[in-house]
């Protein structure tokens, strides 16, 4: 396979760069993280052919998956903007001053979309074409935040992008798990996948497609201790980028 493919792993860190504008305390904090980070998809999205593209940055520092202007990101209006102000039952996770805001944008969120920019870009040029699969896992008991509370959670979800994921390529993901009688969502519990900026809405050879794994899949019930299910659920991850590059690029 060549390098046509985009790994992008926004929420596997659990590094906070510096404790700025937090009220919590340790503890608080990595219940958070415990609920919030999608746990080792550095390592199940790990293709040898694919170029990943990982925050090295907790999301509850930065959330490089929400628009960066508050008014155009609906999470925002319940504290969890691109940076989280609140934790997922409400209560105030940190204080963020304007100054807080610039810092951290400035140096965290806008290099590492100048740097999914560039490795697209480099892809098109190179190949034409180019795809990225957005990386994730979600908690099996909905979030109290999240948008959609039902109980009855897939397998895996697909997000999909109205103009970047081809009829194609969601047919060839649902093709995939239904073969392996594994359930799937589409778009629920969660929905969209990540495009360069520069390209949205403009350039349809730029491909996208959201997978999430459900964390029971993987873990250990109410902890982040991998699961002897572990390497089985790599595999069918790994298995699902080279079946989508061979069938859409």
């Amino acid at each position: 396979m060549n390098k046509k493919v985009i790994l992008h792993i926004p929420h596997s860190s659990t590094n906070i760069p510096f404790q700025d504008g937090y009220t919590v305390n340790e503890n608080q904090l990595k219940e958070e993280q415990l609920l919030l980070t999608d746990w080792y998809t550095d390592d199940l999205f790990e293709h040898k052919d694919a170029i990943k593209i990982i925050a090295g940055f907790s999301r509850l520092f930065c959330d490089v998956e929400r628009f960066s202007d508050d008014s155009a990101e609906l999470l925002s209006t319940v504290g969890m903007g691109v940076l989280y102000e609140k934790r997922d039952d409400g209560t105030i996770l940190r204080e963020v001053t304007p100054e807080l805001r610039t810092k951290i944008i400035d140096n965290f969120y806008i290099p590492h979309h100048q740097r999914l920019t560039e490795e697209g870009e480099d892809q098109l040029k190179k190949f034409g074409k180019v795809l990225i699969i957005d990386c994730h896992s979600f908690p099996n008991v909905p979030c109290k935040r999240d948008l959609i509370q039902d109980d009855d959670r897939p397998d895996y979800n697909i997000g999909t992008d109205p103009f970047h994921t081809s009829k194609e390529l969601i047919e060839a993901a649902i093709q995939f798990f239904n073969k392996r009688n594994l359930t799937i969502g589409i778009n629920t519990p969660y929905a969209g996948s990540i495009v360069p900026m520069k390209y949205s809405n403009k350039n349809d050879n730029v491909q996208s497609i959201m997978l999430e794994i459900n964390r029971r899949l993987y873990l250990e019930q109410c902890t982040n201790k991998k699961s002897s299910n572990y390497a089985k659920v790599k595999e069918t991850v790994n298995d699902f980028v080279d079946f989508l590059s061979e069938v859409c690029l």
